[in-house]
């Protein structure tokens, strides 16, 4: 193996496919990297047996070959070379010789015969969505994941497919998100879409395969991501770098039962003042549930929010605001509101009740006609005090 590649493009595959490199060691192969020069590309691989990634890049290949490299080495080695020179790949006696500039460095490797064989897709793309817009639902849907593994489905995100539109819904028992996208021609692939919807309409994506994307697509222009679905598979396409995972077996909460239609009491707020003054109670709140206390006063058109502790005094904050229906009172856990405001995207924010023991509701508001969009929604459980 023998060729020169650009360095920003170096760089680029290797920080796409390091991260999904495995941190095992009974099977030491994982923790490398597969380097494969033929046809004039560059094409780098990583595994972990659960997700996979490959980047293809265009180099001048004058030699064809293929070995595996460990990832934290050239991951290192690559991250501290300066801008600006080429970078000389040449593969010796069990490694490669690697040059930049006036840097060089011989790293050992191993073979690629007993590199683990990574899944190509079958068949056509089922979804191509926006890369911005799937960065900014990833964004609100993370916050809600479980992290404990006790209820595997629920350290996913639940995809739902349907002819008018798809939600992604994530939740960890105690608040919920869910994010809409109204489908049109440009985001499916018609047929394939219907096809597979008739067999199957929800899947669950492993929180750190959308993690590895939402990383992929922050770090690239903006472009279209192809999304295609296979039997127990999911494979993304961004630009010239495509992940594959596997999905998670199990049934997803049947979450919309949860979901309110209609509030009897709405709260529009400027997001930013909302959020001050809940990161305020906070600081006073007691209890690892940080309890803090929403109060809606309709007739003064006024939200008191506060906190109490014995350890660290009280806090209350008065805040006049639009208010309609009628008069309430909720306590609720202050990290989960304040995750909830941190995910609203607008300026400001609709804060929705019907009572102190049913679920509370965040929701966008349209800045020009002031309308409340729904979108996007969070909810967060009250704490029965």
């Amino acid at each position: 193996m023998k060729l020169i590649c650009t360095q920003d493009n170096f760089k680029k595959a290797i920080y796409n496919t390091e991260r999904i490199v495995s941190k095992q060691n009974t099977l030491p192969i994982l923790n490398n990297i597969l380097f494969e020069a033929k046809k004039g590309f560059l094409v780098l691989s990583a595994t972990n047996l659960e997700m996979g990634a490959q980047v293809k890049v265009g180099v001048k290949v004058e030699k064809e070959g293929k070995i595996t490299i460990p990832a934290k080495i050239i991951s290192s080695f690559s991250n501290n070379l300066p801008q600006g020179d080429n970078v000389l790949i040449e593969s010796v006696e069990q490694g490669i010789k690697i040059k930049s500039g006036s840097f060089k460095a011989i790293i050992k490797g191993v073979s690629a015969d007993d590199f683990p064989l990574i899944p190509k897709k079958s068949s056509e793309y089922l979804l191509n969505i926006n890369s911005i817009d799937l960065k900014n639902i990833l964004s609100k849907e993370m916050v809600s994941v479980a992290q404990n593994e006790a209820r595997q489905e629920l350290t996913g995100i639940n995809l739902i497919l349907s002819q008018k539109e798809i939600f992604f819904a994530s939740t960890d028992s105690f608040r919920l998100s869910e994010s809409r996208i109204s489908i049109n021609k440009e985001n499916i692939n018609k047929e394939v879409f219907e096809a597979y919807i008739n067999k199957k309409d929800s899947i669950i994506i492993p929180f750190g395969t959308l993690n590895e994307v939402m990383r992929i697509i922050s770090n690239n222009e903006e472009c279209d991501v192809k999304i295609t679905i296979e039997s127990g598979q999911i494979f993304f396409e961004i630009e010239e770098t495509k992940i594959v995972s596997r999905l998670i077996n199990g049934k997803y909460p049947e979450y919309k039962h949860i979901m309110p239609k209609d509030y009897k009491t709405r709260v529009v707020l400027e997001k930013s003042v909302f959020q001050n003054a809940v990161k305020m109670a906070n600081i006073f709140a007691s209890g690892k549930s940080g309890e803090i206390s929403i109060k809606i006063d309709s007739g003064a058109k006024k939200i008191f929010i506060g906190a109490s502790s014995a350890e660290t005094g009280e806090n209350s904050t008065e805040l006049k605001f639009d208010v309609s229906g009628p008069s309430q009172e909720v306590i609720l856990n202050s990290k989960y509101l304040l995750d909830g405001i941190n995910s609203i995207s607008t300026s400001k924010v609709a804060f929705l009740m019907n009572s102190e023991s049913t679920p509370i509701a965040l929701k966008e508001i349209n800045e020009q006609t002031g309308e409340v969009l729904h979108d996007f929604t969070y909810i967060v459980m009250p704490i029965k005090n």
